[in-house]
Parts: C-alpha cells; structure tokens; sequence
C-alpha cells in the first residue's frame, strides 16, 4: 500500500483493529508499517512513539465505548438503565477485545481530562447512578465497584474462565440484578 494517504487518525484506526486481531499488547509500531507497506520510520511523522500511537487507540476506544454506552441507556433509568449500561460495555469488551484492553491502560490525566470520551463517561455513569441516590463519596465508590466488577467478568468470560456448564449470560444477569439491590440499599457512611 503507498504512503500516500497515512494520517494520524487512519493509523490509530488501523493500530485499533489490529489490537483486536493480535491484541493490544502486540501492536507496534513495525507491525502497523508492514500493514501499510510502508517503514516504521514513515509512521513517525504521524505518531511520535508507540505509548502515543497505544494512548491514542485508548483515547479512541474510550470513546467508541462510551458511544455505545449512551445509546443502550437513552431512555432508561433505574435498573433498566444499569441493565443496559452493563449489556453495551460487555458487548463492546467481548466484541472488540484489543480495544477494550487499551481502554484499561493508565493515560497521562492531562490527556485524559481533555478528551470527550472522559466527560461523556463521567456524565452518562453518573446519570446513570442518579436514579439510586448516591452523593460523593459514594458516587465514586459506586461507579469503581460497578468497573471492577463488569471489567473482572469480561476478563474472566473473555478467557474461557467459567467452567460451570451454566450460561455465562444467565449469570451476568444474575450479577446485574445483585448490583442493582446493592445500589438500592447502598450503606451510607
């Protein structure tokens, strides 16, 4: 393929799928060249580094997320808004794994903070918890409780961990209609 064409965004693009076919891990900045036919050195007047190239699939995959996020929730409230909420981030973590690792990389907070997927996340999660009644702290401990647990799930149904015969939907379902009687009844300090 020429280099005519290369841009940043078409790069973090393709640095995305391939994390999703290789895995986040194995992108590098040789293995994106060869995609493009191209040497690494072509890439560089794009991306600067591979944490960059890496913090953008990140960037971008947070975003892409979150997208998918919002319109599951759209409408809803309560626990049918956790239901969806919970839906659309396991279909996004099981669906585009590459990406979703990127997702749980630490990012320079500058970058973080300026970037729309981060205030579009804060706002759908915390719109999303206002129907359970929570306030700082709890608001945080609540969503860091909700993170772990779809994260730990997905990571676990993504490698084949749950060997019980039972359905691994049934039983995230399961686990939704546990976090919602927990937000219910969350203990106040």
């Amino acid at each position: 393929m020429a280099r005519v064409g290369l841009t940043a965004d078409r790069l973090v693009l393709a640095a995305a799928d391939l994390a999703d076919e290789v895995g986040f891990e194995n992108v590098t900045v040789s293995a994106l060249a060869r995609r493009f036919g191209v040497k690494d050195a072509s890439l560089y007047s794009h991306v600067r580094s591979l944490r960059e190239l890496r913090t953008r699939v990140a960037l971008l995959a947070g975003e892409e997320m979150i997208d998918l996020i919002a319109d599951a929730v759209a409408g809803r409230a309560g626990k049918d808004a956790l239901a969806a909420f919970a839906g659309a981030y396991r279909e996004y973590a099981l669906s585009r794994p590459g990406r979703y690792a990127a997702t749980q990389i630490q990012i320079d907070q500058a970058l973080v903070t300026g970037s729309r997927g981060f205030h579009r996340t804060a706002e759908i999660t915390y719109g999303m918890l206002r129907a359970y009644g929570l306030d700082e702290p709890d608001l945080t401990d609540a969503v860091r409780l909700l993170r772990s647990t779809f994260h730990g799930y997905c990571a676990l149904e993504a490698t084949g961990a749950f060997g019980a015969p039972r359905d691994t939907g049934q039983s995230w379902d399961r686990a939704i209609d546990a976090l919602h009687v927990l937000l219910e009844h969350w203990p106040r300090a």
